[in-house]
């Protein structure tokens, strides 16, 4: 990587994905920056980890999502400590459970509102409760469970009328992953003012769906092992197996010269 101006880089190229080096007081500030304006543009926070940047190298779709989001930010410890440990730099883990709990607790001073999109109907109210209970000063303007299938054209405008109206600073995005960035893309100019972030399992540690990992195993980078074992195995199993073998080997010839140059 060049050093331009002698200035150390703030981002690294994991596999194509450009992800910054960022700390929550910086974080602060550009989401202060972006809510200035409620009837302007709407802005992307992508979270990554191994399993994004492997889709993203399948899906060029979706890659190009990442790529054009206003910020992308390092989800899974390993790039956090990559980050540190290349840029000299400091940097926190932006996955979507700290992100929330960070701006829920920021709110008590900056006043951020909140949505909730995503979930089944008792998942996301229990969130909702969890959060109100957790942190009693938050706003949550709204919060609504989309269907399974795929909403008409007429729900779709009816929901985006109703988060316009309500103006959040902060629309929390619960469809997983990918699905939650194929949405957030499709509506960053439809719904404006908002910042989207998107919160794959956080609907269902908050909503009470899916127990969250002790502390200490997280410490270890070992948060997924926890989920692997746990009720949804059928559905993370290939994604903390093939996919990261699949992220980890195209790394290596990332690092070895013979991609992404």
């Amino acid at each position: 990587m060049i050093l331009r101006n002698n200035k150390p880089p703030k981002s690294y190229n994991f596999v194509g994905l450009d992800v910054e080096a960022l700390v929550y007081h910086d974080f602060f500030v550009k989401i202060d920056q972006w809510i200035e304006d409620k009837a302007g543009q709407s802005h992307h926070v992508a979270i990554i980890n191994a399993y994004c940047a492997a889709m993203a190298l399948k899906d060029p779709t979706l890659r190009k999502i990442y790529q054009e989001a206003d910020l992308i930010a390092p989800d899974g410890k390993p790039f956090v400590y990559w980050l540190r440990s290349f840029l000299k730099k400091h940097c926190d883990q932006f996955d979507a459970s700290s992100i929330v709990m960070q701006l829920a607790e920021a709110s008590k001073k900056k006043e951020y509102s909140f949505y909730l999109y995503g979930g089944a109907p008792d998942v996301v109210e229990t969130m909702k409760e969890k959060l109100e209970e957790l942190y009693p000063h938050i706003r949550i303007l709204g919060y609504h469970s989309p269907p399974f299938r795929e909403p008409t054209p007429e729900e779709d405008q009816e929901i985006c009328e109703e988060i316009n109206q309500l103006k959040p600073d902060i629309l929390c995005v619960g469809l997983g992953t990918p699905k939650q960035d194929y949405w957030i893309y499709s509506h960053k100019e439809k719904i404006k003012g908002s910042v989207f972030i998107p919160c794959g399992a956080i609907f269902d540690f908050f909503g009470g769906r899916v127990p969250r990992a002790p502390e200490w195993l997280s410490k270890l980078c070992l948060e997924w092992l926890y989920r692997l074992l746990g009720k949804d195995f059928k559905r993370l199993w290939y994604r903390y197996t093939i996919m990261n073998f699949i992220f980890l080997w195209n790394f290596f010839l990332q690092l070895t010269g013979r991609k992404y140059n």
